[in-house]
């Protein structure tokens, strides 16, 4: 029985939140907003010659590689480190570019405006990741750590949270009785020290307990 290439193996898991299929690379800062995402989010691979039906139509030139390489040290702020793969499948030939989590969040990229924002990877897509992640990522670098006080909003928020699965910061101005911009710097707060983490659902990036074992 003949052995399944390993790319073939990839190619059969579909897009997902650590997997994306390109046809071909001709927009570097497109490609750079892949990269934000993937960094900002758990890592992942890019299959590059391949269609999204996961056909394998293979890389047409050595170019594709310099795109990845323009969108990575031009066009990602910090620069978004990759490892990159030439495979031969069927006889053609996929570039696998690998990008690892990484360590100096918020990762950015120009959107449509070239205004430089950072993203998240969210099962086959990218989106805007929002203030609240931007500002836990900032304050989990900083050397200093950051200090919480438990205050009567923060109270409030995890009782909402013994009887609720997850909360928005709407429904936390309301629930904590506080301003957008207190949810806002609370949620980073309890997100940057491991006490909330975050979902997404219909695309909208919510907070949750982080369960301790």
């Amino acid at each position: 029985m003949k052995k399944r290439h390993p790319i073939e193996a990839l190619i059969e898991e579909g897009e997902h939140q650590q997997l994306d299929f390109k046809f071909e690379v001709s927009d570097s800062k497109k490609i750079a907003r892949t990269l934000s995402a993937f960094a900002n989010t758990d890592g992942g691979r890019l299959l590059i010659g391949v269609k999204d039906n996961g056909v394998i139509a293979g890389v047409r030139s050595e170019e594709e590689y310099y795109m990845i390489e323009a969108a990575s040290t031009m066009y990602t702020r910090p620069s978004v480190p990759f490892e990159a793969k030439r495979w031969q499948v069927c006889g053609k030939t996929v570039l696998e570019i690998y990008i690892a989590p990484g360590g100096d969040k918020p990762y950015m990229a120009p959107d449509k405006e070239d205004k430089y924002k950072a993203y998240i990877r969210v099962q086959d897509e990218n989106i805007l990741a929002n203030e609240v992640l931007i500002f836990s990522w900032q304050k989990k670098n900083k050397e200093n750590g950051t200090l919480l006080k438990i205050s009567k909003p923060v109270e409030r928020l995890f009782a909402w949270l013994e009887t609720h699965t997850y909360i928005n910061i709407h429904q936390f101005c309301r629930v904590g009785h506080v301003n957008y911009y207190t949810a806002r710097n609370i949620l980073s707060d309890l997100m940057a020290i491991n006490a909330l983490q975050y979902q997404v659902i219909d695309k909208r990036i919510v907070y949750q307990r982080v369960e301790t074992t």
